[in-house]
């Protein structure tokens, strides 16, 4: 698949979750880092897509243990949080 097709529909999948928490940190997490993965790393993002959002923003907010398989660069790198805006968080 074209690398540009493939960023955009992850893209899609990343800020269509189906609650607005989820969107901001797994959304806001892809628009911050995606456009700079290489392949592995995209593989990594889009297999972690199929996780339900309440493990994946629990396993970033460090309130349920991380399974191994998604230990290492690319979560702590979700787990910096720091690319959600804070006045989207506080808008609710």
């Amino acid at each position: 698949m074209d690398r540009d097709i493939r960023l955009k529909r992850l893209r899609f999948r990343a800020w269509h979750r189906g609650t607005q928490e989820a969107d901001l940190m797994i959304g806001g997490f892809f628009d911050r880092h995606g456009a700079k993965w290489e392949a592995a790393q995209l593989d990594w993002f889009e297999a972690l897509l199929e996780e339900q959002d309440v493990d994946i923003m629990a396993w970033a907010m460090g309130t349920l243990p991380c399974p191994a398989r998604w230990e290492g660069p690319m979560m702590n790198d979700l787990r910096a949080l720091d690319f959600v805006p804070v006045a989207a968080a506080r808008s609710e």
